[in-house]
């Protein structure tokens, strides 16, 4: 997960992803997905530069990715946030 995300593009991406789509704040799961063509308007990204980064985030379990008639949605993976933030709270905690 951290090679995936030492890219910078790729963290940009991730980071938006987690921002954008936050579980459990009166959203429905389609509206917690963001196609890829949204998300490189929205980063100023050309399309096949988030492609490539966005196929290493999906390999790396970071992100999920579902094709939606015409559109390919993007999501965090909620159990993989949930991980890294452990992660990051047993780091701060000295475990």
């Amino acid at each position: 997960m951290f090679k995936a995300l030492s890219n910078a593009y790729r963290l940009e991406i991730f980071l938006y992803l987690a921002d954008y789509c936050r579980p459990g704040e009166m959203s429905t799961e389609e509206e917690m997905r963001v196609s890829v063509g949204e998300l490189g308007s929205g980063l100023g990204i050309a399309p096949s530069t988030v492609s490539h980064h966005l196929k290493e985030l999906r390999h790396a379990h970071l992100i999920r990715m579902e094709r939606n008639g015409k559109n390919i949605e993007c999501w965090v993976e909620p159990d993989t946030l949930d991980q890294l933030i452990t992660f990051f709270k047993h780091a701060k905690e000295g475990n």
